[in-house]
């Protein structure tokens, strides 16, 4: 099959989705098998949230996450990706665009990984959390097949995984309250913010607690004044540092605010790759990195890479995932100067077990590959 004839696959797309049973599947299962002993497979799971997340761009009770696994000589790999609303994605698109592509991916040699996963970038435009799905399972595979914890084939020391922040979306002052009371053990507080109720929100968290904030206005300031107001005003709360005030594609307007705030600001919806990084530099302090967003392990160390040789601090984020995601994440920590990986934390029905916190302190596995561990089928 050539490029051009993947595409016309691509865009053809299969059968829509079912939901079975409650909270499991919102798509059929899909298995190809590819030459000999590899197979690879595509689900989309329902993530139960404890609270319903609201952030400026979109409020639900659950999230769909795409799950891939990679199996060849009796070793399987993991993956996931949370498509990202901003961007037009979803789980179930996600899973067309790798069930097109499935001989692709099965008659690959997994350890060319990294030339395979720009190839297949190519391939799913527009389908970031796809790729990464696909890039999380291979490394997984390799590193099983090593017998080496993901972290070890980074060069990491475990003992340097960052301490992550629980975070707190928007809702009423009484469900805030209890959001941030739930939250006790953590050291430090991620609140949404974002809109005309910010100071209500605020003000509930600190009724409750005393601890260092970190805020994220997921672009909902649309001027530059306002931006000004309200980080000044955050700046006397005990905040931290504020992700994305302005709308992505507002760069000048970025640099205008960095020059008359003390707080440091970082990119998230403005940062999709390391070639972004270089023109955030005026206007930011840091980057938001989430493998979802980048495509996956290769992607997401390379931004790492270029923002700390410009200067520029590292944040680890997340979406509302599984314990794959997260643990896959909290394998690169040790590299970044703050993490923000509690999206597993916000669900009731993990599939995984994988990472743990202990006061904040992501613990990661020991064991090969990302060390996960199936809870539910």
């Amino acid at each position: 099959m050539n490029r051009r004839e993947l595409f016309q696959t691509l865009a053809a797309g299969t059968a829509g989705a079912t939901l079975l049973g409650r909270d499991v599947l919102v798509a059929p299962l899909s298995k190809t098998k590819g030459p000999g002993t590899t197979s690879f497979s595509t689900q989309v799971r329902r993530l139960q949230l404890r609270h319903t997340w609201t952030t400026t761009m979109s409020s639900s009770s659950y999230r769909d996450t795409l799950h891939t696994q990679f199996t060849r000589e009796g070793i399987t790999g993991y993956g996931e990706g949370a498509g990202i609303v901003r961007y037009q994605q979803n789980a179930l698109g996600g899973q067309k665009a790798l069930e097109a592509l499935q001989s692709v991916i099965t008659a690959t040699d997994p350890w060319g990984f990294e030339k395979f996963i720009a190839e297949l970038d190519h391939l799913l435009p527009g389908q970031r959390a796809a790729l990464a799905a696909v890039d999380i399972a291979l490394l997984d595979w390799i590193c099983k097949k090593l017998g080496v914890p993901i972290y070890r084939f980074f060069g990491l020391d475990p003992a340097d995984a960052a301490i992550t922040n629980m975070s707190i979306g928007i809702d009423t002052p009484e469900i805030t309250k209890q959001k941030v009371r739930e939250a006790e053990d953590f050291p430090f507080l991620k609140v949404k913010v974002g809109l005309a109720s910010d100071e209500a929100t605020i003000d509930a968290v600190r009724s409750v607690t005393k601890k260092p904030l970190r805020v994220d206005a997921n672009e909902g300031w649309t001027s530059k004044e306002e931006a000004v107001r309200k980080i000044n005003w955050l700046e006397s709360q005990g905040v931290q540092f504020i992700e994305q005030p302005l709308p992505a594609h507002m760069l000048e307007e970025a640099r205008w605010v960095r020059s008359r705030v003390h707080m440091p600001i970082f990119a998230d919806e403005a940062c999709h790759s390391a070639a972004d990084i270089p023109k955030l530099r005026d206007g930011f302090d840091g980057i938001v990195i989430k493998l979802d967003k980048s495509g996956g392990f290769i992607e997401a160390h390379r931004q790492i890479t270029v923002a700390k040789a410009l200067g520029m601090k590292t944040l680890l984020g997340c979406m509302v995932s599984s314990s794959c995601t997260i643990t896959a994440a909290a394998h690169l920590s040790p590299l970044v100067d703050y993490a923000d990986l509690d999206g597993n934390l916000l669900i009731s029905n993990d599939p995984f077990t994988g990472v743990t916190v202990h006061k904040g302190k992501l613990i990661l596995p020991n064991t090969p590959g990302l060390g996960l561990h199936l809870t539910k089928a």
